[in-house]
């Protein structure tokens, strides 16, 4: 099963890995200081759809790509009905889309590193 969810164009350090998955569709959100990047103009969001079959190695690529360089961190998530991918720098969490532990591990992580909670809204809610 497929898997859909969100990259972060400016959070790459490299942006060729956007050229490896399918983008479904590209988006521009302008930033505030709710977003903490003050050092960008905008965020370029793109909906992405991951192959189940190479969703682990996609997972790897992404958290290799992620830029922390500027003292900020960065996710990126994808999901289907059974799982969901939250994909940090230097942490991978496949939670099973019931595991409320899990979700509440991955929310509790990213806000370590410094997201915003807001930004970890991470939920067990099945809509994809």
């Amino acid at each position: 099963m497929d898997y859909l969810g969100t990259i972060i164009e400016e959070s790459l350090s490299d942006t060729s890995l956007l050229r490896k998955i399918i983008v479904r569709r590209t988006t521009r959100e302008t930033v505030t200081g709710r977003h903490r990047t003050p050092w960008l103009k905008q965020w370029t969001l793109h909906e992405i759809e991951i192959p189940g079959a190479d969703a682990d190695r996609i997972a790897i690529q992404i958290s290799r790509a992620l830029d922390y360089s500027r003292q900020s961190a960065w996710y990126a998530d994808y999901k289907n009905k059974e799982f969901h991918y939250i994909i940090f720098k230097d942490k991978i969490f496949k939670i099973s889309r019931s595991d409320k532990v899990g979700y509440m591990q991955a929310k509790q992580y990213g806000i370590s590193l410094g997201i915003p909670e807001y930004q970890v809204d991470f939920s067990p809610q099945v809509e994809v």
